[in-house]
C-alpha cells in the first residue's frame, strides 16, 4: 500500500541527495536482461531526469522512500511494485529503513527479440500507462512476484544458453501477477515549483534525443530554454538549483555530453557532424568542449568503445 500523506517526507528538495546514480555507462555494457537483489545493491537517492536505454521493474518488498514519476508523486512505505518506461522522468529519495526486493533492468531493443515479451507489454500496459504503473501488494502477491525475480536471478547466474529465454518468461509472468494484483495507489500532488522542474527536462529531452546533423539541437542556453517555459531566466535557475543541486546550464551541458558520448559510440558520424549536431559550427570548439568536460578528445573516446 501507498500512502498519500507525505507531510515530513515530501520531496520538497532533491538537493541533499548524495549520489546520482550514473545511467550513461550501462548504455553500452554487453548485456540484454539484468536482474539485482536490493539488499546487495542498495538503491541510493538519485534523479533520472534523461531517456534511459533500458526498461525497469522495481520490487519494494521492505524499505521507505518518495518515488517520483513525472508530476506524480508516491510516499512508498509497503510492498509495492513499479514499472518504469525508458522515457520516464523519475526519482527517488530514501527514507533510511532496511532495504529488500528486486529490481530488473532490460533493454530497449531486446523486446524487439522476444514477440510474446513485447506483446505482454503493449497489452497491460504497465510502461506506458501511468495510471496502472504503481501496483500495492499484498503479502499473498508480494510472494508469488518475488518468487520470479528469485527464478530470473538463478537463471542469469547459471548464463546456459537458454537463460535469457527463461528469464523474458518469468518477466512476463511477473506483468501478469502486477496487473492482477491491480491496486493503483492515487498520486499525490507535486508542487508549482517541481512542474517547473518537470516541465525543463521535459524539454530538454525532447531538444536533444532527436538531433542529428540535419536536425541539430535548436536552443541549448538557459535564456533560450526560460523563453521556452515562458519564465524569467533567474526564476527557473533559482528553481532547477533548489530541486536538483545544479543550474540549468549545467543540466544542459551534461545532457549535450551524453548525447555527444551516445553519438561517437553508436555512430559512424565524423567528428564535424558530431558537433554541429549539438550546435558548435566550428570542430575546434567541439573539441574543446569535450575535453574540458571528459578528459577526453572526441576521438579518443571513440576509440575506447571500437577497440
Amino acid at each position: 500500500m501507498v500512502s498519500h500523506t507525505i507531510d515530513s517526507k515530501a520531496i520538497d528538495t532533491l538537493r541533499d541527495i548524495p549520489d546520482l546514480i550514473p545511467v550513461f555507462r550501462q548504455y553500452y555494457e554487453d548485456w540484454n536482461i539484468r536482474v539485482f537483489n536490493r539488499e546487495e545493491n542498495e538503491c541510493r537517492n538519485y534523479l533520472s531526469p534523461n531517456r534511459r536505454e533500458f526498461y525497469k521493474v522495481l520490487l519494494i518488498s521492505k524499505g521507505e522512500g518518495v518515488f517520483t514519476m513525472g508530476l506524480n508523486t508516491y510516499n512508498i512505505d509497503k510492498p509495492t511494485i513499479l514499472f518504469i518506461h525508458p522515457n520516464d522522468i523519475i526519482s527517488w529519495k530514501r527514507i533510511p529503513s532496511e532495504s529488500a526486493g528486486y529490481f530488473c533492468l532490460f533493454k530497449k531493443e531486446y523486446i524487439n527479440h522476444h514477440p510474446q515479451l513485447k506483446t505482454a507489454i503493449d497489452k497491460y500496459q504497465l510502461f506506458n500507462d501511468k495510471s496502472k504503473s504503481i501496483i500495492s501488494l499484498n503479502e499473498n502477491e508480494l510472494i508469488v512476484i518475488e518468487n520470479y525475480f528469485k527464478k530470473m536471478q538463478d537463471e542469469e547466474k547459471l548464463n546456459s544458453e537458454y537463460s535469457e529465454d527463461s528469464m523474458q518468461i518469468f518477466l512476463q509472468m511477473i506483468i501478469l501477477e502486477g496487473i492482477k494484483a491491480g491496486k493503483y495507489p492515487k498520486p499525490d500532488n507535486v508542487s508549482d515549483e517541481y512542474r517547473y522542474v518537470h516541465q525543463f527536462f521535459n524539454l530538454l529531452e525532447k531538444e536533444s534525443s532527436q538531433i542529428n546533423y540535419t536536425n541539430p539541437i535548436r536552443i541549448k542556453t538557459a535564456k533560450e530554454f526560460a523563453t521556452s517555459l515562458a519564465v524569467h531566466p533567474n526564476h527557473l535557475n533559482a528553481i532547477i538549483k533548489k530541486h536538483t543541486g545544479q543550474n540549468v546550464s549545467t543540466h544542459i551541458r551534461n545532457r549535450l555530453l551524453d548525447e555527444t558520448k551516445a553519438l561517437l559510440v553508436q555512430t559512424d558520424w565524423n567528428l564535424h557532424e558530431i558537433g554541429y549536431s549539438i550546435g558548435f559550427t566550428e570542430q575546434s570548439n567541439f573539441n574543446l568542449f569535450f575535453k574540458k568536460n571528459t578528459g577526453f578528445t572526441p576521438t579518443e573516446f571513440r576509440k575506447q568503445y571500437h577497440l
